[in-house]
């Protein structure tokens, strides 16, 4: 027999989740919740905060999208001039992240511009900057340069689903229409939607994801 929360306990689980987290200045958040649809409001004191928070949200079972509305109020006295050189710093001693990535700073928030063979080296980039002092936001406009035919992605793609999880993978369609893939269908909880899309992201070619999956409680 399954067990379906309320808003109202949902909410509440949220908010025990950010309190549990030592990392996430949980005080000035604040949390709402309709129809298993979490949102944030409020502020935190620095923009990978604002990630933890959204990343403890997803760890609730029954919640099925975060909202992040959290403003960045940082407390960090940083120049752009600063937070560029430690970007640039960053990205050039990571070893997954490719040489030729452009970083440029406006009041705190950092823009990566630039090619990657991989999405994991993409996210690698972001990650990189995003624990910097002073960030604001990230915004990561690096694109994919691999090409693939896409029926080889779609393939690719569902036998890794296949591979992670039989059961779920039949209930998961996926079509391809040039660098994008779109996911839809059924999964039982937002850590299985989460793997679908690795999954996705992890085909040699994938510039974009499209995440059509519904969380069914049943």
């Amino acid at each position: 027999m399954s067990f379906i929360k309320t808003d109202s306990e949902l909410k509440r689980d949220v908010v025990n989740e950010l309190i549990w987290d030592p990392s996430i200045s949980s005080d000035d958040i604040l949390v709402s919740v309709s129809e298993g649809i979490v949102t944030f409001h409020g502020h935190v004191p620095h923009y990978f905060e604002k990630l933890l928070a959204e990343k403890a949200a997803q760890r609730v079972s029954g919640v099925k999208a975060v909202a992040d509305e959290l403003e960045v109020k940082s407390i960090f006295d940083k120049s752009d001039e600063e937070i560029a050189q430690a970007a640039y710093n960053a990205i050039k001693w990571n070893y997954s992240v490719p040489n030729d990535i452009g970083v440029s700073v406006q009041k705190g928030w950092i823009t990566l511009r630039g090619q990657a063979d991989w999405d994991y080296q993409r996210n690698a980039a972001k990650e990189s900057v995003s624990e910097l002092m002073g960030v604001t936001g990230v915004s990561n406009e690096i694109t994919i340069k691999t090409k693939i035919q896409p029926s080889d992605i779609k393939s690719r793609i569902e036998e890794a689903l296949k591979r992670s999880a039989e059961k779920e993978s039949k209930q998961i369609s996926v079509s391809v229409h040039g660098d994008k893939v779109t996911l839809s269908g059924k999964v039982h909880s937002f850590a299985e939607g989460a793997d679908a899309r690795l999954a996705a992201w992890m085909a040699p070619g994938v510039n974009s994801v499209v995440d059509n999956l519904k969380i069914s409680r049943f």
